[in-house]
């Protein structure tokens, strides 16, 4: 009886984990990016989210007809930018100039995958992930309601 008992629970927690290792791989899919391409973005900081599950660095571009565009782009997680890159929580400032290199979005929003930010002063930061071709680290959808206001 014992026995039974523990092979139904042994079965229920294998069930639970090939089904939630599925919801873990959707989430950490780089499938929204495009690896195979890179953009580069100058613009101003609108925002700077430093939170959990991701980063994310949003600017503003002029384009030529004189009309704004707000990209977002995504990084690794707070830890992983700490550990890997250096960052903190006020690495960017609203209004600093910046070039973005990114993976861009596969449905050509304005948006991708954080590569590296030059800043005006010609510093290059590194934004957590490997180099462009190597692979993803993490990528997930935007947030929902889009970009800050």
């Amino acid at each position: 009886m014992r026995l039974a008992k523990l092979g139904g629970r042994l079965s229920a927690t294998l069930l639970c984990i090939m089904i939630f290792d599925q919801f873990a791989f959707a989430h950490h899919s780089f499938a929204l990016f495009d690896p195979g391409k890179t953009v580069t973005v100058s613009g101003t900081v609108r925002s700077f989210e430093w939170g959990n599950p991701h980063v994310w660095l949003w600017i503003d571009t002029m384009n030529p007809d004189g009309t704004q565009t707000t990209w977002g782009f995504e990084s690794a997680a707070p830890g992983e930018l700490v550990r890997m890159a250096g960052w903190s929580r006020t690495t960017f400032q609203t209004g600093e100039k910046v070039t973005i290199l990114a993976n861009p979005l596969r449905d050509g929003r304005p948006g991708g995958s954080l590569r590296s930010i030059t800043r005006a002063d010609g510093t290059v930061l590194a934004a957590g992930q490997p180099p462009p071709g190597s692979g993803p680290v993490a990528g997930a959808a935007p947030p929902t309601g889009g970009p800050p206001h």
